[in-house]
């Protein structure tokens, strides 16, 4: 089992590691919360193939780009033991589609589903992820103002897809701050 753990970690090392190869379009850093659990995540972004824009109509469209990111989590009830605590790590890489304005400023939404590698199972306040392969999913709502600051409030869901029991899932509310360049 240890095996099959660190092959997972390690190719989500590298599938991060190959976003990170090309050039970059965005640095951000998110912070969220749930039921006795803190995050906290650094990432960087890079955009489709610019040709890569579907439904273009009255200024919008819907485009998309590779998300990498590591996070680190702090669980504040382990084990379901009031105020015991426990870190947890996570390297994710996600594909995300946004319906934005074509100039790329103003509103937008998005989605985007991926796979994370956690550096434990997650045993926390009655909920449990028995792999530590995560699919994260999420959707948000965001601005991206003319200074290229981007702020965005996010739903984010962790669960492994019913690979393994126990699979509760994790649902966490992050902010995020970005910045383009």
């Amino acid at each position: 089992m240890q095996i099959k753990k660190l092959f997972a970690i390690a190719a989500a090392a590298l599938a991060a590691q190959s976003a990170f190869a090309f050039d970059t379009n965005s640095a951000y850093v998110e912070a969220g919360s749930a039921s006795k659990i803190r995050m906290v995540r650094l990432g960087a972004t890079q955009d489709l193939n610019p040709e890569w824009s579907w439904f273009n109509s009255n200024g919008t469209h819907v485009t998309g780009y590779w998300d990498a990111s590591i996070g680190f989590w702090q669980a504040r009830q382990w084990l379901n033991v009031p105020g015991d605590k426990e870190n947890l790590f996570d390297v994710g890489f996600t594909p995300v589609l946004r319906f934005e304005n074509t100039s790329k400023k103003g509103f937008y939404v998005e989605g985007g589903i991926g796979a994370h590698v956690l550096s434990k199972t997650y045993k926390n306040n009655d909920d449990g992820l028995s792999t530590a392969f995560q699919f994260g999913d999420h959707i948000a709502v965001g601005y991206v103002f003319d200074n290229k600051w981007e702020v965005a409030l996010k739903a984010q869901h962790y669960s492994n897809g019913g690979i393994k029991k126990p699979n509760s899932g994790v649902d966490v509310i992050m902010l995020k701050a970005a910045y383009h360049y």
